[in-house]
């Protein structure tokens, strides 16, 4: 019975390892601007990237050379064209963002 209940224990925590944050430190930007990764981290492109987010465009993480797109964007909007630090939980391409640290 004790196996039993050691084997159930286990099962159930490495079921719910997927849902505790991860943490990702990227640069927000528009989803436009985020075809070109290198871009993001120019002096000016804060500047494009409020405009950007101000005229309709989504905010990304551009992490490296990976873009993920934001399942709630509005936490990041303020953010635009910053270096920040998201804990938040992905799925494919998709972050949802639980935290924002600069």
């Amino acid at each position: 019975m004790k196996k039993l209940a050691i084997v159930t224990a286990l099962s159930l925590s490495f079921a719910t390892t997927g849902a505790f944050a991860e943490s990702f430190t990227g640069w927000v930007s528009d989803a436009m601007c985020a075809k070109d990764p290198h871009k993001v981290a120019s002096a000016d492109h804060a500047a494009c990237a409020q405009k950007c987010m101000k005229g309709g465009e989504k905010p990304v993480l551009v992490v490296g050379e990976k873009v993920y797109t934001i399942t709630n964007p509005d936490t990041l909007v303020n953010h635009a064209g910053h270096k920040v630090t998201v804990n938040g939980q992905v799925k494919g391409d998709a972050l949802t963002v639980k935290s924002v640290k600069m």
